[in-house]
């Protein structure tokens, strides 16, 4: 196994910009959410195969918020930028900026961080270069990688908990009073 040199954020960080066209519009005149989702997976990509020097597969992708709706005719930038890596994993930070030309106005529309991993020839998951943090902000993302991820991992221990322990007894405590109403036919 060779030892692989450290590659900063900066190596590998990845800017894609596109205009927004009417094709990529929903039915209220917004940009169809798919469409930003598409944009973000392939700057991820971008990104992690740059850092990696392999291809990466996006295998989850941490909370997309619509923070604000794109508009037709804005230019939207998706900043890409590794924030922290495992082994054979990645963490990708995105930025999403929608800038309107005519009226220049800048809006900051999503935040999200998807979760690659590098392959190799064989396509198994193969080992990534280290991260340099190489700043205080470096320091941080990688930090808050490191929360999201160990969020999500006991996010997960709950959820398998929960079904373990689950009953309908419990499940209809839990929906009285929501916005729901239960009928279940009796055998």
């Amino acid at each position: 196994m060779t030892v692989q040199s450290a590659k900063s954020a900066k190596h590998s960080q990845t800017t894609i910009t596109e205009l927004m066209i009417p094709s990529y519009a929903n039915f209220g005149g917004k940009i169809h959410g798919g469409i930003l989702l598409s944009l973000m997976d392939k700057v991820a990509y971008a990104c992690a195969s740059k850092h990696a020097g392999n291809y990466c597969v996006t295998v989850s992708v941490d909370t997309v918020d619509f923070l604000m709706p794109v508009e037709v005719g804005d230019l939207v930038s998706l900043k890409a930028s590794v924030n922290y890596v495992g082994r054979s994993s990645l963490v990708v930070g995105i930025k999403v900026i929608a800038e309107n030309v005519k009226k220049g106005m800048v809006k900051h529309t999503n935040t999200s961080y998807f979760t690659m991993v590098a392959k190799d020839e064989s396509d198994k998951p193969t080992m990534v270069p280290p991260l340099m943090l190489e700043s205080k902000e470096d320091i941080r993302r990688f930090v808050e990688a490191i929360d999201r991820k160990e969020i999500k991992r006991s996010s997960q221990n709950d959820m398998q908990q929960s079904k373990q322990d689950w009953s309908l007894n419990k499940a209809l405590a839990l929906v009285d009073g929501e916005r729901c109403e239960v009928k279940i036919p009796e055998k």
